[in-house]
């Protein structure tokens, strides 16, 4: 299928290289449980990083669109690496979200800093002076390792009850514990990040409702005032429309192997049809898939013309997505036989990745349904 993502030429040539040594070092990745640093040092050169970071700050307030391509190039060759690229990305945007003082800190030496974080309000943080004092436990927080700043979300107290903010971390003040112990997705190195009373000024600190409705203060591009649920599923479907393409081009050498076989000593096993049956619903789900992330990118580089209905229906492309491309691997996965399940075959590693990658709580389809039925359906009593 054509790449209709509209791509940056720079970053589309960056990311073959980046998929190209990420696959040299995949298994060895695997073992480790954490990205080599040469592949998350090639990441950052791409521009992964900076993608989304103001252009005030000497990024380039990039679109969907352009990510989409990069993403999916790295995926078809290792997810892990595809997706810690997305995440890069994901949370330098959301950093742009603090005030502009807490902005030129995290990139006063350039927009090259990875940030990583998570949004699950697991810590606590209570006001003193001029900013807060947090503790908590964040766990899954993918490249913490090769880290410079994370994005926690913890509780404050409120008028109505807790209220959750979003905090900004320097790599001095948190900890980290290995704790990564999935069967897919093993090289994210998606460890627990730990910080033990820590003082954040208020600089550093944002409501967390300005990031779930697209307010950037002091920003006027695009990208920056898009609602979080707008986009967010598109961070982690996007690596796993890589692994579905790169599962399909692994299981299409092995069918080739075996019609050729058939035809040459027919035996006991399934027939031709079999093959192509496999291949024509596959590689139809897999095309629809991108299809589909092609809009939801479209519509969020729309920007502050997102509409309710539009966000609403992004959230539920990005979870069916998900559903649709476990489908169509796992139909590859079992029609690939016992050499596709070895442990060496990369099959089994792209079937586990994207598996791990779809339990994600974003893309999960109930609650997408749910948000997309009440925006779509009239049922006010």
């Amino acid at each position: 299928m054509p790449d209709q993502f509209p791509s940056n030429a720079g970053m589309a040539r960056a990311a073959q290289e980046v998929a190209g040594l990420a696959a040299q070092h995949a298994d060895r990745a695997e073992q480790d449980r954490v990205l080599d640093p040469q592949v998350l040092r090639s990441v950052v050169n791409a521009g992964f990083a900076r993608h989304f970071v103001p252009a005030e700050h000497g990024g380039n307030s990039g679109t969907f669109a352009e990510l989409g391509a990069a993403v999916r190039t790295i995926g078809e060759q290792c997810p892990a690496t595809a997706w810690c690229a997305s995440i890069a990305a994901s949370l330098a945007r959301m950093a742009a979200y603090l005030p502009a003082e807490g902005r030129k800190e995290i990139w006063q030496h350039g927009p090259d800093a990875l940030v990583v974080g998570a949004i699950s309000p697991r810590g606590k943080a209570k006001p003193e002076g001029d900013g807060w004092r947090l503790s908590g436990a964040w766990s899954y927080i993918s490249a913490v390792d090769h880290s410079d700043w994370a994005l926690v979300l913890g509780l404050v107290p409120g008028d109505a009850g807790p209220e959750p903010r979003l905090f900004a971390l320097p790599r001095a003040a948190y900890r980290i514990e290995h704790t990564w112990s999935d069967i897919g997705m093993r090289a994210t190195g998606s460890n627990t990040l730990i910080a033990e009373d820590v003082f954040v000024p208020e600089a550093l600190s944002v409501p967390a409702r300005n990031l779930h409705e697209g307010r950037a203060p002091g920003l006027d591009s695009r990208c920056h005032a898009v609602p979080l649920t707008a986009v967010n599923g598109l961070f982690f479907t996007l690596p796993i429309l890589g692994a579905a393409r790169g599962a399909l081009r692994h299981w299409s050498e092995y069918a080739e192997e075996k019609i050729r076989a058939a035809a040459k000593a027919p035996g006991p096993g399934p027939g031709r049809s079999f093959y192509e049956e496999a291949l024509a619903r596959s590689s139809g789900e897999i095309d629809a898939a991108q299809l589909l992330l092609e809009r939801v990118a479209a519509v969020a580089d729309l920007g502050p013309e997102i509409t309710p209905a539009e966000t609403a229906r992004n959230q539920r492309d990005c979870a069916f997505v998900a559903d649709l491309l476990v489908g169509a691997v796992d139909r590859l996965f079992r029609a690939s036989g016992t050499g596709g399940h070895s442990v060496h075959s990369p099959l089994q590693r792209f079937w586990r990745d994207i598996h791990s990658a779809a339990g994600h709580v974003v893309l999960q389809f109930g609650p997408a349904a749910t948000a997309y039925a009440n925006r779509t359906l009239d049922v006010t009593p």
